[in-house]
């Protein structure tokens, strides 16, 4: 493990295992070259990716804090999965499926995935927890012509995985829109929403690397968990 990684990984570690709590300052680039023997650059850049990640805020003049244990992070450049964005977490987060159910490719879905019409879509509603909260409501849509076989079991885990890894399938890339949307039934029975009256909506359209569509989801969350992230370029 290179010496940035090993600073990162130990730094998030004392982050979500609550030694470092939030608010509590970080050790100092100083401090963290001594105990290393590391150079200031390698330093700043693990402190960088936590600011990057949120899990970290510096303050001119005063050092690094400690923002948030657990941030919902999201990247608008990238396609991962929850387990993927969150493993750090272990055992704090977990996934429920509440519906389970096969549907025609109709009325709205239609303009959402690119499939035959009155085709099976298999439809997923998982509820995402994290310290016990529910913080996310996944509603995912996949074709079943094109991603046969998926069951509950499947769903509670890393339906990417299974995508992957047994059906040898290439995920290519996603077309996403964010927006905050007053909250409906599904968010009322399934979130923790705390009085809040919206939450923020990504929807995604995604597409293999042969070009054709596969899946359609929109995941639901709560407004004090979401955070996103993405490198802007001029």
């Amino acid at each position: 493990m290179s010496k940035y990684n090993q600073i990162y990984s130990d730094l998030l570690a004392s982050i979500t295992t609550e030694q470092l709590e939030k608010g509590a300052r970080l050790p100092s680039e100083t401090e963290l070259m001594d105990s290393y023997q590391a150079s200031r650059g390698t330093v700043r850049k693990a402190i960088e990716q936590l600011q990057e990640r949120g899990f970290a805020q510096k303050i001119h003049g005063k050092g690094t804090f400690v923002l948030s244990r657990s941030p919902i992070e999201f990247q608008l450049g990238g396609i991962v999965t929850f387990q993927e964005a969150h493993s750090s977490l272990g055992n704090n987060i977990g996934t429920e499926v509440v519906e389970f159910s096969e549907v025609p490719l109709e009325g709205f879905l239609l303009e959402r995935l690119q499939g035959e019409p009155g085709s099976p879509v298999i439809c997923i509603k998982r509820v995402r927890r994290i310290d016990g909260k529910r913080i996310i409501l996944d509603i995912n849509h996949f074709l079943a012509d094109l991603i046969p076989g998926l069951t509950r079991d499947i769903a509670e885990h890393s339906i990417y995985a299974y995508i992957e890894q047994t059906l040898q399938l290439n995920i290519s890339f996603a077309q996403r829109t964010i927006e905050a949307v007053r909250c409906g039934k599904d968010d009322q029975q399934h979130l923790d929403l705390d009085g809040a009256s919206h939450v923020i909506v990504v929807k995604n359209q995604t597409f293999l690397q042969d070009g054709r569509q596969f899946e359609y989801t929109e995941s639901r969350h709560t407004l004090d968990k979401f955070y996103f992230s993405d490198v802007a370029r001029r």
